[in-house]
């Protein structure tokens, strides 16, 4: 047995790269479980640095300068992030805020309309929606206690939003400058002779770089349009939901299905069981149908290609390992084990040289 165990072991690493690899996996493995929360900076700016990699090979390509394509690509960014924060996110807030505010009123409300249901249906009684109403309103006092516990402890990490706030601009500068620096400094480390690690980092590069700038303009599109439908039919909290929708894209099956309810809930209680509700439903499956059978297969055609179990299990143990920031990876992180696995060596089957000698014949 011990014979057995050795021989796997020698196939599989008997390379110097695979165990270089391996040792690059589990220090970075290492740095993120210990050190996540102070590299969020540095793996946010990389990131966003590799989704303007296509404006930088675009401007290249029309013959413009490095230092003028680098600074229309900074300047793009730096317009977008502060849009964002400026523009954005306070609208959000606010709407948020109003939310919390009004919570007990629609609950009130919602009550008020569930209690048509046993008029309508024998699956109902007044019993049971008083009993889910009481649960629902016991459940929203925890859920405010919790996150008004939970803002007085964040109240010391502001100071780390701000400085983050700050770096993440300053660094996606320098790795947009100095991005052949910095891989050329990284490549020093690693063996002369690197098949495997080449074929992960070429299968990487355009896998990843596919799926996270489509994936950009999906959010951008998909919110946007929501946004739009959202305002011309009357919903409140329009930005807030759009906002949600299009950042549920980024877990695929899961986050279209756990988005729906609170689109759907929000207009079921402004609206009750009227043809705004109907309208309402309509409108987002339309749009949650044109996502995923137009825009998907458009943006993603040669990007990321799993099956959807791959894809849900990636989501649970990415998430597990690395809660909010597993999740939006975790289709990046997945696609980096795919190619380690297809590019790791392969023990050589008896007679594989003889066949692709009488091949190259």
């Amino acid at each position: 047995m011990l014979g057995i165990v050795r021989s796997w072991f020698d196939r599989l690493f008997a390379e110097e790269e695979t165990v270089v690899l391996l040792l690059l996996i589990g220090a970075c493995f290492l740095l993120m479980v210990t050190l996540g929360n102070v590299l969020v900076p540095i793996v946010t700016s990389i990131v966003l640095a590799f989704m303007m990699q296509g404006i930088i090979a675009r401007l290249s390509n029309m013959g413009m300068s490095r230092w003028l394509t680098i600074a229309i690509t900074y300047l793009v960014f730096v317009s977008i992030f502060f849009g964002v924060l400026v523009v954005l996110l306070p609208l959000v807030w606010q709407q948020l805020t109003n939310l919390f505010q009004e919570l007990p009123a629609m609950l009130r409300k919602l009550q008020h309309l569930l209690l048509l249901l046993p008029q309508r249906s024998e699956m109902f009684t007044e019993q049971q929606i008083r009993e889910w109403m009481a649960l629902a309103s016991k459940e929203l006092g925890s859920v405010g206690q919790y996150l008004l516990s939970f803002s007085i402890a964040q109240l010391p990490n502001v100071v780390g939003l701000i400085i983050n706030i700050i770096l993440v601009p300053i660094l996606v500068f320098f790795f947009l400058k100095d991005k052949e620096t910095i891989l050329s400094w990284l490549a020093s480390f690693l063996p002369g002779r690197r098949p495997l690690l080449s074929a992960v980092w070429a299968e990487m590069n355009v896998q990843v770089a596919n799926y996270v700038r489509g994936k950009a303009v999906e959010i951008v599109i998909v919110g946007f349009v929501s946004y739009i439908a959202f305002v011309v039919i009357g919903l409140n909290y329009s930005a807030l939901l759009a906002l949600a929708v299009g950042l549920s894209v980024v877990i695929p099956y899961i986050g279209a299905a756990v988005v729906t309810l609170p689109v759907l809930l929000v207009g079921f209680i402004q609206w009750g069981w009227g043809g705004e509700f109907f309208t309402l439903f309509i409108v987002y499956s339309v749009i949650q149908g044109l996502d995923g059978n137009v825009l998907v297969p458009l943006l993603f055609s040669e990007a990321v290609n799993m099956h959807p179990v791959a894809i849900i299990v990636a989501v649970l143990v990415f998430g597990g390992f690395w809660g909010i920031w597993g999740v939006f990876f975790a289709i990046p992180l997945a696609t980096l084990v795919k190619a380690i696995l297809y590019a790791w060596p392969r023990p050589k089957v008896a007679g594989e040289n003889t066949t692709d000698m009488l091949a190259d014949e």
